[in-house]
């Protein structure tokens, strides 16, 4: 099995948690709960496809090479998401050129995927780099910087390239960047469970829940594929049982939720049913789903530990 993969959060990121009024939490909260939701009723059959572990991992490294905010880097993966999911399908649904042999039928959507190959990498980048826009605290990708920073990782392209492509994801996101994303929830919540529970050590759960999400971004096949064997009790879900499934491995808020879960448990084993308990109320997710979550993800967290071959 592949070594683990941990990013550290930026030692020039800070976040101050007390501070926010009770008004201000209430309606971040409502409007994650939203967005959450509206994103949970508008699922494609894709989703989560463009998630894979080494994709992930690529885009991680690339955030941290860049000495970006990891919210943006977890932003940049849901962005491509969206739009390769968008682009694909515009691409694919495409009635065929005239002068495509007729006799071969898979010509063209050979062509399309070998095309959009070429162009893959730059893409990515491109995510990330609209990504780093969001956040005024985080350092933004210009232009000069992402062409210097594509040469060195073997890409020889020009700003004008740079442009042009960061333009098609923009124009293919329907310039909507607001996306879902994780590490908000987290840090939301976080934030709400301080307020409520003072005693809590919210600040040095956050910094450990940035690993937890992580281990999970990274993990997310075997976790996800754990918790549907125990949430359905079987071994070999059926395929309506995966497709339906999809609603809690996209489940922003479950995510957040078991993440903290888990760092709690690590953290002070003594709090957890305090913690859990809490975040059942703020959320309304069971604690029993909350409780799975994490049982799941420390499961892994111990087999991957023991996996790695002691230097």
């Amino acid at each position: 099995m592949a070594k683990s993969f941990f990013c550290a959060p930026s030692p020039s990121i800070s976040f101050k948690f007390r501070e926010a009024s009770f008004d201000l939490l209430t309606d971040c909260l409502v409007n994650l709960n939203k967005r959450n939701k509206d994103n949970l009723n508008s699922l494609s059959k894709c989703s989560g496809n463009f998630k894979d572990k080494r994709l992930m991992e690529y885009i991680f490294l690339m955030t941290k090479k860049l000495r970006l905010d990891p919210l943006a880097g977890y932003h940049a993966v849901e962005l491509l998401q969206r739009f390769m999911v968008k682009h694909l399908t515009d691409l694919l649904t495409t009635p065929t050129p005239q002068g495509a042999a007729a006799d071969q039928p898979e010509s063209y959507e050979d062509a399309v995927f070998d095309k959009l190959k070429e162009k893959f990498p730059l893409i990515v980048f491109s995510c990330v780099q609209l990504a780093s826009k969001l956040f005024l605290h985080s350092q933004i990708i210009d232009n000069n910087t992402a062409v210097r920073f594509l040469h060195s990782v073997g890409h020889s392209v020009s700003k004008q390239t740079v442009l042009e492509s960061e333009l098609m994801v923009l124009k293919g996101l329907e310039y909507r960047l607001n996306a879902p994303n994780p590490l908000t929830y987290v840090e939301i919540l976080l934030e709400v469970l301080g307020h409520n529970e003072p005693s809590i050590p919210v600040e040095q759960l956050y910094e450990l829940s940035h690993h937890v999400l992580q281990f999970v971004s990274l993990q997310r096949t075997a976790i996800y594929g754990s918790l549907l064997e125990t949430t359905t009790q079987c071994v070999n879900p059926s395929r309506e049982q995966r497709e339906k499934f999809v609603t809690v491995t996209e489940d922003c808020m479950l995510l957040g939720v078991g993440v903290i879960a888990v760092a709690t448990f690590i953290l002070c084993v003594r709090t957890l049913e305090q913690v859990v308990g809490e975040l059942s109320h703020i959320t309304g997710i069971s604690a029993r789903s909350i409780s799975d979550f994490a049982n799941v993800t420390l499961m892994h967290v111990v087999e991957t530990s023991s996996s790695v071959t002691p230097t």
